[in-house]
């Protein structure tokens, strides 16, 4: 007897669902403007954090003297 022949389709990912989906209920310009959206609030977030590590970095730098003239 011999064996069942095996599948070897894999599962979509819930991403690769959700996109499946979105593509059935948007038109191509929403689907762009949604994902434009998106991308600026992972850019936003990044921006913040830099602000946040630039702002660490600068309250724990030693302040500098300042210059003194000498006449």
């Amino acid at each position: 007897m011999q064996a069942a022949p095996v599948r070897a389709t894999a599962i979509p990912s819930f991403t690769t669902a959700l996109r499946a989906v979105e593509a059935l209920l948007l038109s191509g310009g929403q689907r762009t403007a949604r994902r434009n959206a998106w991308t600026s609030v992972l850019e936003d977030r990044r921006r913040a954090r830099d602000r946040v590590e630039a702002q660490r970095v600068l309250e724990q730098t030693p302040p500098v003297p300042p210059l003194t003239v000498r006449p």
